[in-house]
């Protein structure tokens, strides 16, 4: 069974090179574990995540542009992450805020071509169906 993501959760991204943390802001003021629990809407880029990963995705313009400076050999640049959907597919179940509650299968898309993932939930006591 899923388990529910909050507050510290560890991102990662298909194209990034290292992970992130997810950061929740106090909008639906619903906590487990101490931390505040996530939704499906927690996908506002730089307010869901405090880190800018280096993105080697070719279809981000950073770096397709600094690919061609450097004669076609890849090079990664720092990337905020364009995420204009939420995460799917969230809790079937289970609402916070009117909005499906985040679950450690969801995922979210980035419009350069990434798939963010939740490594790490935050919260290893409360599942969600």
């Amino acid at each position: 069974m899923p388990m529910q993501v909050v507050n510290g959760a560890v991102l990662t991204c298909s194209f990034g090179a290292a992970p992130s943390n997810l950061a929740v802001l106090p909008l639906n003021r619903v906590q487990t574990g101490y931390q505040l629990a996530a939704n499906i809407q927690d996908h506002v880029p730089m307010t869901i995540h405090h880190a800018v990963w280096m993105c080697a995705c070719p279809s981000n313009p950073q770096v397709a542009a600094a690919t061609t400076a450097a004669l076609g050999v890849l090079t990664p640049q720092p990337c905020i992450p364009v995420t204009p959907a939420p995460w799917a597919p969230g809790s079937a179940t289970v609402e916070l805020g009117n909005q499906p509650a985040l679950d450690d299968v969801s995922t979210l898309s980035c419009t350069w071509g990434g798939v963010i993932s939740i490594t790490s939930p935050g919260e290893t006591s409360d599942q969600i169906p």
